[in-house]
């Protein structure tokens, strides 16, 4: 990471942050304090509950600034960007995926996938092959080209989390992850959390990326 520099603490935020249990913030939220305008079907929240999650909104939009910047810089001057860092990354931890699932997965639209992968597979970065079994199905695989590109991506991302953890604490991995998978929308946490594990599983075997 050019100029990386050791993480310090976290930095200072105004605004005190904590956990906060929905079910609290629902009990306390009809007690006839100030409530700014919710989006429909949004449960109202306390002022003092909505200003804490409001700040944690920017922390996120700022962690995901510098979360992606590196990666960006590299894309860019491939000519790629943050859809074929997605695509590439899943088909990397993922060999053998088939384009149905990697569209659910994406939540994309079929032109747009389209577009990505065919200029990754037209570079060299991914490969595109016939189901076995059912002949219609299209499966993706990453080629070496790809799994270098994927694995240098995913090295300064891993790096900025790991020294954000460190920063936290001990203990703040699982709380780390367990806020993460909270924050996928409800009907699709399982899913996300079964692709997690299943890709964790097979990076942990050796060779098991290759089959």
């Amino acid at each position: 990471m050019r100029g990386a520099t050791p993480r310090k603490a976290l930095p200072w935020v105004p605004i005190t942050l904590k956990y906060v249990n929905m079910a609290d913030l629902n009990s306390r939220s009809g007690g006839g304090e100030a409530q700014t305008a919710a989006a429909p079907g949004a449960k109202p929240l306390a002022t003092d509950d909505e200003a804490r999650l409001v700040a944690m909104v920017e922390l996120l939009f700022f962690a995901y600034r510098d979360f992606v910047a590196g990666p960006d810089e590299i894309l860019a001057e491939l000519g790629f960007g943050r859809a074929h860092h997605r695509v590439l990354h899943f088909v990397n931890r993922n060999p053998g995926l088939r384009v149905a699932d990697l569209l659910g997965l994406l939540k994309i639209t079929k032109q747009s996938l389209a577009r990505v992968l065919k200029q990754l597979v037209d570079e060299g970065y991914i490969l595109q092959e016939t189901g076995a079994v059912d002949r219609r199905e299209r499966r993706l695989h990453p080629t070496e080209r790809g799994r270098c590109l994927a694995s240098r991506l995913l090295a300064l991302q891993t790096q900025r989390l790991g020294e954000a953890l460190a920063a936290a604490g001990p203990g703040s991995e699982p709380a780390a992850a367990a806020f993460l998978a909270g924050v996928i929308t409800p009907e699709d946490q399982e899913r996300a959390m079964e692709l997690v594990r299943r890709a964790t599983q097979a990076a942990s075997i050796p060779g098991g990326h290759r089959g």
